[in-house]
Protein backbone atom coordinates (compact mmCIF):
# COMPACT_ATOMS: atom_id res chain seq x y z
CA UNK A 1 0.00 0.00 0.00
CA UNK A 2 0.80 3.60 0.24
CA UNK A 3 4.44 4.87 1.85
CA UNK A 4 3.67 8.10 3.21
CA UNK A 5 1.69 5.03 1.68
CA UNK A 6 -4.23 -13.05 -7.13
CA UNK A 7 -1.19 -19.20 -10.65
CA UNK A 8 -3.47 -22.61 -12.00
CA UNK A 9 -1.68 -25.81 -10.93
CA UNK A 10 1.68 -24.02 -10.76
CA UNK A 11 0.29 -22.02 -7.92
CA UNK A 12 -0.98 -24.79 -5.55
CA UNK A 13 1.57 -23.80 -3.01
CA UNK A 14 0.38 -20.33 -3.02
CA UNK A 15 -3.60 -21.92 -2.63
CA UNK A 16 -2.29 -23.42 0.32
CA UNK A 17 -0.65 -19.94 1.83
CA UNK A 18 -3.69 -17.99 0.89
CA UNK A 19 -6.37 -20.59 1.07
CA UNK A 20 -9.39 -18.18 0.64
CA UNK A 21 -7.78 -17.56 -2.51
CA UNK A 22 -6.99 -14.18 -3.17
CA UNK A 23 -4.30 -13.64 -5.22
CA UNK A 24 -4.27 -15.96 -7.75
CA UNK A 25 -6.53 -15.55 -11.49
CA UNK A 26 -7.97 -18.77 -13.00
CA UNK A 27 -7.33 -20.20 -16.63
CA UNK A 28 -7.78 -17.50 -19.64
CA UNK A 29 -9.40 -18.12 -22.91
CA UNK A 30 -5.92 -17.04 -24.48
CA UNK A 31 -2.02 -17.60 -24.43
CA UNK A 32 -0.45 -15.04 -21.72
CA UNK A 33 1.24 -13.21 -24.45
CA UNK A 34 -1.63 -12.42 -26.26
CA UNK A 35 -3.35 -10.65 -22.93
CA UNK A 36 -2.67 -6.77 -22.94
CA UNK A 37 0.54 -5.63 -20.95
CA UNK A 38 -1.58 -2.03 -19.87
CA UNK A 39 -4.95 -1.42 -18.38
CA UNK A 40 -6.53 2.01 -19.11
CA UNK A 41 -8.15 3.25 -15.49
CA UNK A 42 -9.99 6.42 -15.01
CA UNK A 43 -8.67 9.62 -14.93
CA UNK A 44 -8.15 10.54 -11.29
CA UNK A 45 -8.85 7.24 -10.20
CA UNK A 46 -5.86 6.61 -7.87
CA UNK A 47 -5.25 3.31 -7.86
CA UNK A 48 -4.13 1.31 -5.40
CA UNK A 49 -4.85 -1.64 -4.36
CA UNK A 50 -5.57 -4.81 -7.57
CA UNK A 51 -7.07 -8.43 -6.87
CA UNK A 52 -7.40 -11.58 -9.45
CA UNK A 53 -10.06 -13.57 -9.83
CA UNK A 54 -12.59 -15.64 -10.22
CA UNK A 55 -11.78 -15.81 -13.53
CA UNK A 56 -9.81 -13.28 -15.34
CA UNK A 57 -11.07 -10.65 -14.21
CA UNK A 58 -8.75 -8.22 -12.19
CA UNK A 59 -10.10 -5.87 -9.62
CA UNK A 60 -8.39 -2.23 -8.43
CA UNK A 61 -9.66 -0.06 -5.62
CA UNK A 62 -9.50 3.88 -5.82
CA UNK A 63 -7.67 5.86 -3.16
CA UNK A 64 -9.91 9.34 -4.70
CA UNK A 65 -13.20 7.60 -3.66
CA UNK A 66 -12.80 3.89 -2.79
CA UNK A 67 -14.52 2.98 -6.29
CA UNK A 68 -13.32 -0.65 -7.36
CA UNK A 69 -12.71 -1.11 -10.99
CA UNK A 70 -12.91 -4.35 -12.55
CA UNK A 71 -11.13 -5.11 -15.67
CA UNK A 72 -11.04 -7.64 -18.53
CA UNK A 73 -7.56 -9.24 -18.77
CA UNK A 74 -8.17 -10.77 -21.90
CA UNK A 75 -9.19 -6.88 -23.60
CA UNK A 76 -7.79 -4.61 -21.15
CA UNK A 77 -11.59 -3.21 -20.96
CA UNK A 78 -13.40 -2.57 -18.03
CA UNK A 79 -15.68 -0.22 -15.78
CA UNK A 80 -16.45 0.72 -12.11
CA UNK A 81 -18.71 -1.56 -10.73
CA UNK A 82 -18.94 -0.77 -7.20
CA UNK A 83 -18.96 3.02 -6.55
CA UNK A 84 -17.02 4.17 -3.16
CA UNK A 85 -18.31 5.46 -0.17
CA UNK A 86 -15.76 8.63 -0.32
CA UNK A 87 -12.99 7.14 1.44
CA UNK A 88 -9.96 5.04 0.37
CA UNK A 89 -9.91 1.25 -1.24
CA UNK A 90 -6.13 0.06 -0.68
CA UNK A 91 -5.59 -3.66 -0.19
CA UNK A 92 -7.48 -5.93 -2.00
CA UNK A 93 -7.89 -9.79 -1.73
CA UNK A 94 -10.71 -12.34 -3.02
CA UNK A 95 -11.81 -15.13 -1.54
CA UNK A 96 -13.19 -18.69 -3.16
CA UNK A 97 -17.14 -17.51 -2.07
CA UNK A 98 -16.48 -14.49 -4.72
CA UNK A 99 -16.18 -11.63 -2.34
CA UNK A 100 -14.10 -8.95 -2.55
CA UNK A 101 -12.84 -7.72 1.28
CA UNK A 102 -11.63 -4.14 0.83
CA UNK A 103 -8.80 -2.28 3.30
CA UNK A 104 -10.05 1.41 3.38
CA UNK A 105 -7.16 2.87 4.23
CA UNK A 106 -8.13 6.96 6.42
CA UNK A 107 -11.47 5.78 6.86
CA UNK A 108 -10.75 3.54 9.41
CA UNK A 109 -12.74 0.72 7.92
CA UNK A 110 -13.06 -2.81 5.65
CA UNK A 111 -15.58 -3.71 3.60
CA UNK A 112 -16.82 -6.85 1.78
CA UNK A 113 -18.09 -6.84 -1.77
CA UNK A 114 -19.91 -9.54 -4.03
CA UNK A 115 -17.08 -9.64 -7.17
CA UNK A 116 -20.52 -10.26 -9.47
CA UNK A 117 -22.78 -7.61 -8.35
CA UNK A 118 -20.46 -4.77 -6.76
CA UNK A 119 -22.66 -4.72 -3.69
CA UNK A 120 -21.34 -4.16 -0.04
CA UNK A 121 -22.26 -7.52 2.12
CA UNK A 122 -20.62 -6.48 4.83
CA UNK A 123 -18.97 -3.29 6.32
CA UNK A 124 -16.67 -3.51 9.51
CA UNK A 125 -15.93 -0.34 11.51
CA UNK A 126 -12.23 -1.49 12.85
CA UNK A 127 -10.53 1.80 14.04
CA UNK A 128 -12.18 5.21 16.32
CA UNK A 129 -8.98 7.14 15.66
CA UNK A 130 -6.88 8.25 13.15
CA UNK A 131 -5.80 5.30 10.96
CA UNK A 132 -4.64 3.94 8.01
CA UNK A 133 -5.78 0.47 7.04
CA UNK A 134 -3.85 -0.49 4.51
CA UNK A 135 -3.62 -4.26 3.53
CA UNK A 136 -4.51 -7.36 4.16
CA UNK A 137 -4.22 -10.99 3.73
CA UNK A 138 -6.03 -14.52 4.50
CA UNK A 139 -4.98 -17.48 6.42
CA UNK A 140 -6.08 -19.69 9.32
CA UNK A 141 -9.41 -18.78 8.51
CA UNK A 142 -9.26 -15.25 9.21
CA UNK A 143 -8.22 -12.01 7.28
CA UNK A 144 -5.99 -9.98 8.38
CA UNK A 145 -5.65 -6.59 8.09
CA UNK A 146 -2.36 -3.68 8.81
CA UNK A 147 -3.29 -0.34 9.95
CA UNK A 148 0.24 1.79 9.14
CA UNK A 149 -0.16 4.26 11.86
CA UNK A 150 -1.28 2.52 15.03
CA UNK A 151 0.47 -0.98 16.14
CA UNK A 152 -2.22 -3.18 15.42
CA UNK A 153 -3.66 -6.06 13.31
CA UNK A 154 -7.73 -6.38 12.91
CA UNK A 155 -8.71 -9.60 12.63
CA UNK A 156 -11.96 -10.88 10.87
CA UNK A 157 -12.68 -14.73 12.16
CA UNK A 158 -14.39 -16.24 8.67
CA UNK A 159 -15.43 -19.35 10.40
CA UNK A 160 -18.21 -21.92 8.08
CA UNK A 161 -17.74 -19.23 5.57
CA UNK A 162 -19.99 -16.71 7.02
CA UNK A 163 -18.68 -12.92 7.64
CA UNK A 164 -18.47 -11.77 11.33
CA UNK A 165 -20.31 -9.24 13.07
CA UNK A 166 -16.95 -7.78 14.22
CA UNK A 167 -13.34 -7.78 14.00
CA UNK A 168 -11.36 -8.63 16.77
CA UNK A 169 -7.82 -5.69 17.30
CA UNK A 170 -5.37 -7.54 18.42
CA UNK A 171 -2.22 -5.26 18.98
CA UNK A 172 1.68 -5.56 18.05
CA UNK A 173 4.80 -6.29 20.65
CA UNK A 174 8.35 -6.78 20.26
CA UNK A 175 11.02 -5.98 17.57
CA UNK A 176 8.40 -4.16 15.39
CA UNK A 177 8.09 -0.39 16.68
CA UNK A 178 6.37 2.08 14.92
CA UNK A 179 7.47 5.87 14.32
CA UNK A 180 7.59 8.57 11.98
CA UNK A 181 5.42 7.81 8.38
CA UNK A 182 4.15 4.82 7.38
CA UNK A 183 4.76 1.70 9.64
CA UNK A 184 2.97 -2.03 8.98
CA UNK A 185 1.80 -2.33 5.11
CA UNK A 186 1.95 -5.47 2.94
CA UNK A 187 1.17 -8.33 4.70
CA UNK A 188 1.11 -12.57 4.20
CA UNK A 189 1.44 -15.55 5.39
CA UNK A 190 4.92 -17.29 6.54
CA UNK A 191 5.87 -20.20 4.26
CA UNK A 192 4.80 -22.58 7.02
CA UNK A 193 0.95 -21.21 7.49
CA UNK A 194 2.07 -20.82 10.98
CA UNK A 195 2.51 -17.20 11.49
CA UNK A 196 2.21 -13.42 9.38
CA UNK A 197 4.93 -11.37 7.72
CA UNK A 198 4.63 -7.92 7.72
CA UNK A 199 6.66 -5.54 6.17
CA UNK A 200 7.39 -1.66 7.40
CA UNK A 201 7.94 0.82 4.98
CA UNK A 202 9.35 3.46 6.58
CA UNK A 203 12.58 1.17 8.01
CA UNK A 204 12.72 -1.37 5.10
CA UNK A 205 12.31 -4.31 7.71
CA UNK A 206 10.47 -7.01 7.09
CA UNK A 207 8.56 -8.79 10.78
CA UNK A 208 7.18 -12.31 11.60
CA UNK A 209 3.79 -12.13 13.62
CA UNK A 210 2.49 -14.89 15.33
CA UNK A 211 -1.23 -14.59 15.58
CA UNK A 212 -0.97 -13.37 19.17
CA UNK A 213 0.78 -9.95 17.79
CA UNK A 214 4.01 -10.81 18.92
CA UNK A 215 6.88 -9.39 16.21
CA UNK A 216 10.15 -10.35 15.63
CA UNK A 217 12.33 -9.37 12.53
CA UNK A 218 13.12 -11.07 9.96
CA UNK A 219 16.66 -11.40 9.29
CA UNK A 220 17.62 -10.36 5.75
CA UNK A 221 21.39 -10.54 5.94
CA UNK A 222 22.01 -6.89 5.85
CA UNK A 223 19.22 -6.20 3.32
CA UNK A 224 15.93 -4.11 3.70
CA UNK A 225 13.11 -3.23 2.45
CA UNK A 226 12.14 0.53 2.05
CA UNK A 227 9.03 1.79 0.63
CA UNK A 228 8.00 -1.78 0.77
CA UNK A 229 4.33 -2.49 0.07
CA UNK A 230 2.48 -5.22 -1.42
CA UNK A 231 3.74 -9.07 -0.87
CA UNK A 232 2.65 -12.08 -2.73
CA UNK A 233 4.11 -15.77 -1.53
CA UNK A 234 4.45 -18.85 -3.49
CA UNK A 235 6.52 -21.50 -1.57
CA UNK A 236 9.78 -19.77 -0.07
CA UNK A 237 9.43 -17.18 -2.67
CA UNK A 238 8.19 -13.71 -1.51
CA UNK A 239 7.68 -10.90 -3.54
CA UNK A 240 7.54 -7.37 -2.38
CA UNK A 241 7.09 -4.66 -4.67
CA UNK A 242 9.00 -1.30 -3.39
CA UNK A 243 6.56 1.38 -4.61
CA UNK A 244 9.07 4.28 -5.31
CA UNK A 245 11.93 2.61 -6.27
CA UNK A 246 10.11 1.08 -9.16
CA UNK A 247 11.05 -2.74 -8.36
CA UNK A 248 10.41 -5.80 -7.14
CA UNK A 249 12.69 -7.25 -4.28
CA UNK A 250 12.36 -11.38 -4.80
CA UNK A 251 12.92 -12.99 -1.55
CA UNK A 252 13.87 -16.77 -0.49
CA UNK A 253 13.16 -17.21 2.87
CA UNK A 254 12.83 -20.52 5.23
CA UNK A 255 9.89 -22.09 6.43
CA UNK A 256 9.33 -20.43 9.55
CA UNK A 257 9.94 -17.23 7.99
CA UNK A 258 12.50 -15.76 10.29
CA UNK A 259 15.34 -15.79 7.89
CA UNK A 260 15.43 -14.52 3.97
CA UNK A 261 17.72 -13.54 1.38
CA UNK A 262 17.04 -11.06 -1.51
CA UNK A 263 17.66 -12.70 -4.45
CA UNK A 264 17.34 -10.10 -6.98
CA UNK A 265 15.03 -7.10 -7.75
CA UNK A 266 13.15 -6.37 -11.13
CA UNK A 267 12.25 -3.01 -12.77
CA UNK A 268 10.63 -2.16 -16.04
CA UNK A 269 10.53 0.70 -18.27
CA UNK A 270 5.91 0.79 -17.41
CA UNK A 271 6.60 1.09 -13.66
CA UNK A 272 5.60 5.06 -11.97
CA UNK A 273 4.97 4.01 -8.66
CA UNK A 274 3.80 0.60 -8.04
CA UNK A 275 2.04 -0.32 -5.13
CA UNK A 276 0.37 -3.80 -5.18
CA UNK A 277 0.27 -6.80 -6.89
CA UNK A 278 -1.62 -9.97 -8.34
CA UNK A 279 -0.86 -12.93 -10.64
CA UNK A 280 -2.36 -14.30 -13.48
CA UNK A 281 -1.16 -16.80 -15.67
CA UNK A 282 2.68 -16.38 -16.13
CA UNK A 283 1.85 -12.37 -15.40
CA UNK A 284 2.46 -10.10 -12.43
CA UNK A 285 0.12 -7.35 -12.34
CA UNK A 286 0.84 -3.84 -10.82
CA UNK A 287 -1.33 -0.86 -10.90
CA UNK A 288 1.10 2.36 -11.22
CA UNK A 289 0.11 4.55 -7.98
CA UNK A 290 1.84 7.36 -9.09
CA UNK A 291 2.72 8.92 -5.65
CA UNK A 292 5.62 11.22 -6.99
CA UNK A 293 3.22 12.58 -9.78
CA UNK A 294 0.93 15.90 -8.88
CA UNK A 295 -2.87 14.33 -8.34
CA UNK A 296 -5.45 16.03 -10.37
CA UNK A 297 -9.05 14.86 -11.72
CA UNK A 298 -7.21 14.44 -15.30
CA UNK A 299 -4.39 13.40 -13.92
CA UNK A 300 -4.00 9.42 -16.00
CA UNK A 301 -3.49 6.26 -14.85
CA UNK A 302 -3.20 2.18 -15.41
CA UNK A 303 -1.99 -1.01 -14.46
CA UNK A 304 0.31 -2.83 -16.11
CA UNK A 305 1.61 -6.45 -16.65
CA UNK A 306 5.14 -7.97 -16.63
CA UNK A 307 6.34 -11.59 -16.71
CA UNK A 308 6.62 -13.55 -13.39
CA UNK A 309 10.12 -13.78 -11.92
CA UNK A 310 11.35 -16.97 -12.56
CA UNK A 311 11.89 -19.21 -11.14
CA UNK A 312 9.51 -18.98 -8.33
CA UNK A 313 9.43 -22.14 -5.39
Amino acid sequence: MRSLKGFGAALTALAMALPMGGCAGGQSELPAETLPTSISLPAGFRPEGIAIGPGPFAFIGSMADGSIYRADLRTGRGEIFSRGPGTPSLGLKTDTQGRLFVAGGTGGDARVVDTRTGEVLASYRLATGPSFVNDLTFTQGAAWFTDSTAPVLYKLPLRDRELPVAAERIPLTGDLVYGDGFNANGITPTPDGQGLLVVQSNTGALFRVDFSGATRRVDLHGESLPEGDGMLLHGRTLLVVQNRLNVVAVLRLNEAGTEGRVERRVGDPQFDVPATMATFESRLYLPNARFTTTQTPDTPYNAVAIPLPAPLS
